[in-house]
């Protein structure tokens, strides 16, 4: 399919989400290279357009640059299903689950994937118990935000109510987690095909929203050093694990490697980030694919279920 043949395309970018700055990024980045390649593109925030636009404006397609909720959980989704306009990424029922961490872990669980241990917080939980249950440290996050807005890493049971109160700020739902010490590793999907692993060196002791968007100190390796049999293990399973929760098009699978070699997956997000310090274009760059290329292949997987 040529540039011309995917008519014109709509970048949905920004929203309503705690991640709207992020999305702009990703957006912008999207935008400039859809246009370098040739696409019929334009910019379209749904916090400031309402979507039926999209259908007035003459719109063929639909790229997602929206992170976090009204962007990656399957409302967008649905109205684009609704108004039958091919849109990149995931689906509604995979968008929703993914974006709920609870969830993954449930479906995650009943399909054999190795997740860390959990337990669901509420104001009225008995926070040492669940810290005995569940061992120090432990990290406390909204089960349905993304970019670890929200997110603690508890180092004594005194401080996890209040690590529950932060997060309970974001979501009604929250998640303690056992801590798995290990390597931070994420698997790309393009389509059916993982892309080579990146490894993530941080430098204190929590890869949150400003080591992920803005330290210059966060360390990327791709290829990400591991043997070659550990990382086809890796990406078998993360496939594995995108495909059980129904995900398609493009995506990415974060977990922990643990030093005995063991690999506990965390979370899936349907609609990655693509900025500077983006990880699925670092991914597609080792395996040979431009960022031009990249965004061209995922909007030419963009379709209606």
């Amino acid at each position: 399919m040529t540039a011309h043949d995917f008519g014109k395309v709509a970048v949905l970018l920004g929203g309503r989400s705690a991640e709207r700055e992020i999305s702009l990024q990703s957006g912008e980045a999207v935008l400039a290279a859809l246009r370098r390649s040739g696409v019929d593109a334009y910019p379209f925030d749904p916090a400031s357009q309402g979507l039926e636009m999209l259908m007035q404006q003459g719109f063929k397609r639909a790229f997602i640059t929206l992170h976090g909720r009204f962007g990656e959980d399957g409302t967008v989704q649905g109205v684009l299903e609704w108004i039958r306009l091919p849109y990149t990424g995931s689906g509604v029922m995979a968008s929703a689950l993914a974006m709920d961490k609870w969830r993954t872990k449930l479906i995650w669980q009943a399909a054999g994937i190795l997740s860390p241990r959990y337990a669901l917080l509420q104001a009225d939980s008995d926070f040492a118990a669940v810290a005995e249950a569940l061992g120090l440290p432990l990290i406390v996050k909204p089960a349905r935000e993304g970019s670890t807005i929200g997110l603690s890493k508890v180092f004594d049971s005194k401080d996890l109510e209040a690590a529950y109160h932060l997060a309970a700020e974001h979501d009604s739902l929250v998640l303690a987690e056992e801590f798995i010490a290990g390597q931070e590793l994420t698997v790309a999907v393009l389509g059916d095909m993982p892309l080579p692993l990146v490894r993530i060196e941080i430098a204190g002791d929590l890869y949150d929203y400003e080591a992920k968007y803005f330290s210059n100190e966060t360390r990327y390796f791709c290829p990400s050093g591991l043997p070659g049999d550990v990382e086809e293990a890796i990406q078998k399973q993360a496939l594995q694990a995108y495909r059980v929760l129904g995900c398609r098009g493009w995506g990415r699978v974060d977990l922990i490697l643990t030093p005995s070699g063991q690999f506990y997956f965390l979370e899936a997000n349907t609609s990655p980030g693509m900025t500077g310090h983006s990880l699925v274009p670092m991914a597609a760059k080792a395996a040979g694919i431009s960022f031009e290329e990249l965004v061209v292949k995922i909007l030419d997987l963009a379709h209606v279920e």
